[in-house]
């Protein structure tokens, strides 16, 4: 790659580390080249081009499911234009500035297809508009039954990276010892690589799921008579999972005392003002200071600063998971 004027060269390479033998195809060096001027104003932390990313792994079954959903039996328009043994190119690019994700997962699509991949960046580069990422070749027929699958694995995935980045260096800029996490509330099915977007772009998933963590709502007080209840069985929850912390969500800040007199390890605030929350996090704080502190309830990119400033660990989001997906497409091209 050739030195331009303007752009920022880290000192090293970035290498995907991948955790099974038969991913070895899939692991790339790559430089990444980034205009500071075009990123300046989107990201704050734009030059975090060495953050480690989380490899998160996918079975090959889950691959090829989305391979055989879109290709049942067979490409009909490419057979019936017999074109199917040509050899071509496709170059994968982006018409809008975004946080890469998904690249991994493409490349083992790929590798399934028989494409070779000639050129690759790592999930978690930034990428500005118009830049090409991706570069495979292979025949025609197995281009063509790469081809959505791989961009809708991408745009959707690159979406989230990039949006749960701009709710990180927001809520950073104000306090920078904030985390960003995020809910269970990802569409049925593609957990996995939302989790993925989640951490590429500098978040963290709040709960994996109901085995992970001991997390109380309304929903499980109405069994036991309401937060009274409640109050006398969180010592006998401790002692039943010594290695868990027990967190309790409260709907105001008279409920977080009372849980915090009764020995919880953290609070999951919900659906309060940023104002309440910050004077009730302040009161906390002064005397329960062992007490983790969370934040929930319509945070989103419009009032995360406004949130981050109220003193408490983190910030739950659902947000990141809804949006508009990157804008991604391909350029094909025929090998002679």
């Amino acid at each position: 790659m050739v030195d331009r004027p303007g752009l920022i060269k880290p000192t090293g390479c970035i290498r995907k580390l991948v955790c099974l033998p038969s991913f070895e195809k899939g692991v790339i060096d790559a430089f990444v080249y980034q205009s500071a001027a075009q990123w300046s104003g989107f990201f704050i932390n734009a030059i975090h081009f060495f953050r480690e990313v989380t490899m998160l792994y996918l079975t090959d079954e889950s691959l090829e499911k989305m391979i055989k959903e879109d290709v049942p039996y067979i490409d009909l328009t490419t057979l019936t234009l017999e074109i199917g043994q040509k050899k071509g190119r496709m170059r994968f690019f982006t018409r809008e500035e975004a946080v890469l994700c998904g690249t991994e997962e493409v490349v083992r699509i790929c590798n399934k297809l028989n494409i070779t991949i000639i050129h690759s960046l790592p999930s978690g580069s930034l990428v500005d508009k118009g830049q090409s990422f991706l570069e495979v070749e292979g025949n025609a027929e197995a281009l063509h039954m790469a081809w959505k699958i791989s961009l809708n694995i991408l745009d959707n995935c690159s979406g989230i990276a990039t949006r749960t980045r701009k709710l990180v260096d927001k809520a950073r800029k104000v306090n920078p010892a904030i985390n960003i996490y995020t809910t269970r509330k990802s569409f049925p099915g593609t957990k996995e690589l939302a989790i993925k977007g989640v951490v590429v772009g500098g978040g963290f998933p709040h709960r994996l799921g109901l085995s992970e963590t001991i997390l109380v709502f309304k929903q499980h007080m109405i069994f036991l008579g309401g937060m009274d209840g409640l109050l006398p069985k969180i010592p006998l929850m401790k002692k039943k999972a010594y290695e868990k912390k027990v967190l309790v969500e409260a709907e105001s800040i008279e409920e977080a005392y009372r849980l915090c007199e009764a020995g919880v390890d953290g609070i999951q605030l919900d659906k309060l003002s940023a104002d309440v929350l910050k004077k009730g996090a302040e009161k906390i704080r002064k005397d329960f200071p062992h007490v983790i502190l969370l934040a929930a309830g319509g945070i989103n990119e419009n009032n995360v600063e406004e949130y981050a400033n109220t003193g408490v660990d983190a910030l739950i989001t659902t947000s990141v998971y809804s949006g508009k997906p990157i804008d991604m497409s391909v350029k094909m091209e025929e090998l002679q």
